[in-house]
């Protein structure tokens, strides 16, 4: 029997497919090719011959339509760009994705065999001020002339699976309370959690509508924590009720549009003056004061207008001091006694968006910097020569979309404030599959400490936060919380490991299905998904497996 053709009015059209059999680097790409081999349907030619030679009757030329394989970076044909598996493909067009250099690709970048070949010397000046003279006599003797022996965790003690319902935005500890971790999603949900019984969580939904961007404990009340959200609003939660109180409300009207609704990013808690700084996208900054609750001076613009500031940090010795960052390329350092637009006492500018700035923990003299062209930048004093950083090192967190933005964060415990902790974009291929390791990183000479990873958490790590007292990082990955020890201390006696793992996905799957459409967009961004189906259909055992981090060579 011949076969039959569907005939309609409107005019034929012939797809041709690309002859090029590449494999898709993406789970959109697989889709394009689903999409390419339905519409490739084999057609007699007698029968195109036909539907051409009708259609010219009419007066209607035939449309031809070719489907070509476009690369997401360029977005020119004849290649393609991004992971397959593992390994990144760097687009042609395009230098180094890791070290924006050209010359080289991703998987023979310099940088990813030694992490200090990246390393910018300081350049060296012979100075004399007062300020280095006071630096010098006071504040370098309190910093340990031995360092002391990184303590790395470096194995999965618990982890709470899909504890949140939109991606980890933010991590706190409790300042008293040791195996207390706070955390705060997309949805602008706050967690709390006793990591060291497991099961003992709680989710408080009310307190904002969208993204929890930052939170701070109150330094007097441990039980309280001020949290910015994108809604506008600073709340003050009593952690045992979920009560909240609403400090400032920049959107009081609600959606007014995109060019007056304000949303708040940057967030820090000066003790010593008893305000609570915040930033939004508009470039300003607000002061509530913690006794009053009320806002005590007018917005300063302290960034490029239109611009959003997305860090705040206090100094940890000098009240006055701040920085802030943002989306116009600099870091600043301002004087709270002289605060007003352009008075920053020193901008450090960058290549690109600046997505964290911390003073180190201790002394408060160095600065450490995040910025999405792949760099972590330190200085190693305040008083010394801000034109430069002391180093740049090369890294891989220059990616930010359906991800909370990578920040290199201290360690807190850490005398000689060397050691900093950042998770890594790019995958790598451990023993067949494609992981992507949390750094240790020692930034007085650039070299990677330690890579953390387990053969279970196929996700990205964007969030991670070193404990303040004890040898503990708690980490973010996608909805879940992971919290690693150092091996020898998670090797001790366990009652009956395999409960050190939490599924809330598993209780909650009605849930899901009913309210599908609370799942993040992001949202598994989650398990990273590529052609490697082995990945995609792996699931978390209820056990805890060992799996050792690899050190520097």
């Amino acid at each position: 029997m011949p076969p039959q053709t569907r005939r309609s009015s409107f005019p034929k059209v012939v797809i041709e497919r690309d002859t090029e059999s590449e494999e898709s680097s993406s789970e959109d790409e697989a889709i394009e090719e689903e999409e390419e081999e339905e519409a490739n349907v084999v057609v007699p030619e007698e029968t195109i011959e036909e539907e051409a030679s009708e259609s010219k009757k009419k007066g209607k030329t035939p449309i031809t339509i070719t489907l070509k394989k476009v690369c997401k970076v360029c977005k020119k044909t004849g290649h393609e760009a991004g992971f397959r598996g593992a390994t990144y493909i760097d687009c042609p067009m395009k230098p180094c994705f890791l070290c924006k250099m050209p010359g080289h690709t991703t998987m023979t970048c310099p940088h990813r065999v030694a992490t200090e070949y990246g390393i910018v010397p300081a350049p060296r000046k012979n100075t004399t001020t007062s300020l280095e003279f006071v630096f010098q006599r006071q504040l370098q003797p309190r910093l340990p002339p031995i360092k002391p022996a990184y303590v790395i965790p470096d194995q999965v003690h618990c982890a709470v699976i899909r504890y949140h319902s939109r991606r980890v935005t933010c991590l706190e500890f409790h300042p008293t309370n040791n195996n207390i971790l706070l955390s705060g999603d997309k949805k602008g949900q706050l967690g709390i959690w006793d990591f060291g019984k497991v099961h003992e969580k709680t989710i408080y939904g009310n307190i904002h509508n969208c993204i929890l961007n930052n939170m701070k404990f109150n330094p007097t009340n441990g039980g309280s924590i001020y949290s910015a959200s994108s809604d506008g609003t600073i709340s003050c939660t009593d952690l045992e009720t979920g009560i909240s109180l609403s400090l400032m409300n920049l959107n009081p009207n609600g959606w007014e549009g995109p060019s007056r609704w304000r949303m708040l990013y940057g967030l820090d808690v000066n003790s010593d003056k008893s305000v609570v700084l915040v930033a939004d996208n508009f470039g300003y900054l607000y002061m509530a004061d913690m006794r009053s609750n009320n806002i005590i001076s007018k917005p300063t613009l302290i960034h490029k207008k239109g611009t959003k500031v997305v860090g705040l940090n206090c100094n940890p010795l000098q009240p006055d001091l701040f920085l802030s960052c943002g989306n116009d390329h600099f870091a600043r350092i301002w004087d709270m006694r002289r605060l007003e637009a352009g008075s920053s006492l020193y901008n450090l500018e960058h290549k690109r968006v600046v997505s964290s700035a911390y003073f180190s923990p201790q002394s408060g003299s160095k600065i450490l910097t995040t910025s999405l062209d792949n760099r972590i930048r330190v200085w190693d004093s305040i008083f010394g020569n801000l034109d430069y950083p002391s180093r740049e090192i090369v890294h891989s967190h220059d990616f930010n979309r359906y991800l909370t933005a990578f920040r290199a964060e201290w360690d807190p415990k850490d005398s000689s404030e060397s050691l900093v902790v950042i998770g890594r974009y790019i995958s790598e291929n451990y023993d067949g599959a494609a992981l992507h390791p949390i750094d240790f990183i020692n930034i007085s000479t650039g070299q990677l400490v330690a890579e953390v990873m387990d053969p279970n958490i196929t996700t990205i790590s964007p969030v991670n936060k070193l404990h303040p007292r004890e040898d503990i990082l708690a980490s973010g990955s996608s909805r879940s919380l992971f919290i690693w020890r150092p091996k020898k201390l998670s090797n001790i006696a366990q009652p009956r490991e395999e409960k050190r793992i939490l599924l809330c996905g598993e209780a909650s799957k009605k849930h899901t299905k009913k309210h599908d459409h609370n799942s993040d967009d992001d949202s598994d961004n989650d398990i990273f998904r590529g052609k490697n189906k082995g990945l995609k259909q792996k699931k978390l055992p209820l056990k805890l497996s060992s799996y050792s981090s690899r050190k520097s060579r």
